[in-house]
């Protein structure tokens, strides 16, 4: 349901503030575990796991459902021993910002449940971790307000119109703002909460308005996305390389953008493929440049190494045999080399990446 055309938004940009530190421990992880296997890997006296997820999941025979998701941010280990009476698993204690995102039950935790851990930095897609029990979780967090969004020389359309005639605003149903480049194709959407506090003439002049909504939630690009936002108003990028000039967070606001095509032909197989590694210095930047190198610039290969397995396995794509000659290919050796996937047997980023390649089929020519 289209609810109205606006020239331009305010506010829509916006960096989080860190979350506040806290201190969790972690009980009962099995020492097989992919994220005990890690700790006790590890050579330095802080474990950085970065960004994760923790869930709470029912235990059969329990069919209480899941008890909620939080998001971990910038996860330390502080420390770690034995649990007390099992020598077969670990207590972790870590230093970490909680968001919580979702919660059924009042905080009621199923009657036989599991604390399973993921942190993408250590694992592939199955937990690093299924812990019995998470102290420090369940405590009072106060929401944090949000800025607000105006919505600047927006033409109503009938259901928003409706919305601007109540007599008190009050908070309505979520909205999605689709953002379109100069030629009217979808770059990218945000999800929006449709609370108005204001609607006034558009300082745009003739009929139309802008409306301000406070509390639109989180779900916001962040400042990094401003500048890639704008090149890519005047359409698909055409030449290689224009991301190159952002940070890693900029160069994943790129490769969001690369979600709707160019494609090719499904299935197209064969031929020689040039990687321009000069600008590989992270993951993000080694997957813009395998995508340019087999699709063309705009287009990616997967926004990770499970999803360009996907790519290699057929559809929409380049699929094996064919030929990469993966040019300034020590850039990334060396600019990887401290990402180590601890699922994968220790390799870098780097090696599994040409290994991926080559186990699909790929004949890969690091020069």
């Amino acid at each position: 349901m289209l609810w109205g055309r606006c020239a331009e938004v305010e506010g829509l940009f916006m960096d989080s503030p860190p979350l506040p530190r806290e201190i969790l421990t972690l009980h009962g992880c099995p020492r097989e575990s992919q994220l005990v296997q890690a700790v006790a890997d590890s050579n330095e006296p802080v474990r950085l796991l970065g960004d994760g997820m923790l869930s709470i999941e029912p235990v059969y025979p329990s069919n209480d459902g899941p008890a909620g998701f939080w998001d971990l941010e910038d996860t330390v280990v502080l420390a770690q021993w034995p649990t007390s009476g099992d020598p077969g698993r670990v207590d972790i204690v870590v230093g970490t910002g909680v968001r919580e995102d979702d919660f059924w039950g009042g905080k009621r935790l199923p009657s036989s449940s599991r604390f399973d851990l993921w942190f993408p930095s250590i694992q592939g897609d199955s937990p690093s971790a299924s812990c019995r029990s998470v102290d420090g979780l369940f405590t009072p967090r106060p929401q944090r307000p949000t800025p607000p969004v105006h919505l600047i020389g927006c033409e109503p359309a009938a259901p928003l119109l409706a919305l601007l005639r109540r007599p008190l605003p009050r908070k309505g149903d979520p909205i999605t703002l689709w953002r379109l480049d100069h030629h009217g194709r979808t770059m990218t959407s945000y999800r929006l909460d449709l609370d108005i506090v204001e609607a006034r003439p558009s300082v745009l002049g003739g009929a139309l308005i802008d409306v301000s909504l406070t509390d639109p939630g989180d779900d916001r690009p962040t400042l990094a996305a401003r500048p890639v936002w704008e090149i890519w108003s005047d359409g698909v990028p055409t030449l290689l390389n224009q991301w190159a000039q952002f940070d890693a967070q900029g160069r994943s606001e790129w490769l969001d953008l690369t979600r709707v095509g160019p494609y090719v032909p499904e299935g197209l197989a064969g031929g020689t493929y040039h990687l321009d590694g000069q600008h590989v210095t992270d993951r993000n930047g080694l997957l813009l440049a395998l995508g340019e190198a087999l699709l063309g610039p705009g287009a990616n290969y997967g926004r990770d190494l499970d999803s360009v397995a996907d790519y290699l396995g057929g559809g929409l794509s380049v699929v094996p045999p064919f030929t990469l000659l993966w040019h300034h290919a020590d850039i990334a050796r060396h600019a990887l080399a401290g990402h180590v996937l601890h699922h994968l047997g220790g390799r870098s980023y780097f090696e599994e990446t040409v290994n991926l390649l080559r186990e699909k089929g790929v004949t890969v020519v690091l020069q």
